[in-house]
């Protein structure tokens, strides 16, 4: 459940139950205007009472006015649902300023992967509903990162993560990934708000929505969606007009404390942020807010496999100094310790020893905490005492030879552009898409050209 509205929908549950009852009315918000025309984006100053708004106000209301003027490609409806989370919002003025601050530096690496993935760059707002622009944020179920993955969708969208980075909380790598299932969804339904729909929900549960209601958009299938998704379109629909007229409800940008102008450089070795941000003169706090993949503040860079680094635009100064340091070997890594997890990763499974927490656990083997929460079904981060754990996915063959033989019963399928899970199963006798979906771990449906799927074959 995603951070923004999660608290919302138990405040919003009575108003949305209780069809056809729109919401109490603020009498300085609505106005009721004639407007034959509007400008490039409606700058209206007219304020009306409610007293002079008539039946049917959500379709003459200044806000629709408001909405209209900047729709682009993604509809930008107006009614009651919306209107909730526009209230929402908007009392949260402190907290909505901070986002304006975050998103001078958010936005243009948003827009920049959707424009290279050719989707609306209007969708940067989405990050708005998932994580408050915060690269760091986790959910309660895991989703981490500006854009929430979770751990099976973001490896199937390329994003790694190990025992040094986390590249869902990458604004960079995260954003090319959003944009990317973004895109694999739209191709699948055709309409961006079922897309937006499926980000939250996955792209099954919208099939489901969407065969329940005989319709193929949003606000059709609505009720058919899980409570959350019916909340998430509409808080996205709150998002972009609060993002594009803040200022009309007294809401102005806070400043955030990092620099403008930033260089990217590529480490193939193991460097510590700690000593960059000494040669830098900057703190070691902006450095990671730069950096916010590196779990342990270092810079996990390899000649096969070199990583960004992100830093202010140095003064001239500091060029031969950082030089010096990105060229020594600052940090070896713990070689010995990654082999002993490796190790132990393998031999199965691990016993949990009283005072022993999930994460302690994952941090440990080396391996992800949600990977292991997947593995043993856990639905928290409980660990109980005695309770034997699977470090892996593979647990149920140890047998080389019976893995061998399974193997043989699949064959291999490259994922081309276009392609659905429906699609697939079309193209072999014997599956379906939920049968791929569950051999290949796709929880949620996520697709992406060049994945290699494995398809029985009998």
């Amino acid at each position: 459940m995603k951070r923004f509205i999660t608290c919302a929908i138990c405040i919003l549950s009575l108003n949305i139950v209780n069809a056809g009852t729109p919401p109490a009315v603020d009498t300085t918000t609505y106005v009721n205007v004639d407007v034959s025309s509007l400008p490039q984006k409606y700058n209206d100053t007219t304020v009306a009472p409610v007293s002079q708004l008539l039946p049917g106000y959500y379709q003459n209301s200044i806000f629709k006015l408001r909405l209209d003027s900047i729709q682009k490609d993604i509809p930008l409806e107006y009614n009651e649902y919306v209107q909730n989370y526009i209230d929402i919002y908007t009392r949260h003025k402190d907290e909505m300023s901070h986002v304006l601050g975050l998103a001078k530096y958010y936005f243009p690496i948003y827009e920049k992967a959707f424009h290279e993935a050719g989707i609306p760059e209007e969708i940067k707002y989405l990050s708005i509903v998932e994580s408050k622009l915060d690269p760091t944020a986790v959910s309660r179920v895991g989703a981490t990162g500006p854009w929430q993955f979770m751990s099976a969708t973001a490896k199937a969208y390329g994003l790694n993560m190990d025992n040094y980075i986390d590249e869902r909380r990458d604004p960079i790598q995260a954003s090319y990934a959003a944009a990317a299932y973004l895109k694999d969804a739209y191709m699948e339904f055709g309409d961006w708000l079922l897309a937006i729909a499926s980000y939250n929900c996955g792209k099954s549960n919208v099939e489901r929505a969407i065969q329940k209601a005989g319709a193929v958009d949003f606000w059709s299938i609505r009720q058919f969606l899980p409570l959350e998704t019916r909340n998430y379109v509409p808080a996205y629909i709150a998002v972009a007009y609060v993002m594009n007229y803040a200022n009309k409800h007294s809401i102005f940008t806070q400043p955030w404390n990092l620099s403008a102008s930033t260089d990217i450089i590529l480490v193939d070795r193991f460097v510590s942020l700690s000593n960059i941000s000494k040669i830098l003169n900057i703190s070691i706090r902006e450095l990671s807010m730069l950096n916010p993949a590196y779990k342990k503040q270092i810079i996990n860079g390899t000649t096969a496999a070199p990583q960004r680094l992100v830093i202010p635009k140095p003064a001239q100064e500091y060029y031969a100094a950082l030089y010096d340091a990105l060229n020594t070997d600052t940090v070896q890594p713990t070689v010995a310790n990654a082999s002993d997890r490796y190790e132990k990763k393998i031999t199965g499974f691990h016993k949990v020893k009283r005072g022993e927490t999930l994460a302690d656990i994952a941090d440990s083997y080396g391996v992800d905490l949600q990977d292991l929460k997947d593995w043993n079904n856990l639905r928290n981060n409980k660990a109980v005492a005695g309770k034997k754990l699977w470090l892996n996915d593979g647990h149920e063959s140890s047998n080389e030879s019976s893995s061998s033989k399974s193997e043989s019963k699949f064959i291999t399928y490259k994922v081309k552009r276009g392609d659905t899970l429906r699609v697939i199963a079309g193209k072999f006798d014997g599956n379906s898409p939920e049968s791929i979906r569950a051999l290949n771990g796709l929880k949620k449906g996520a697709l992406q050209p060049g994945m290699m799927l494995k398809i029985s074959h009998g």
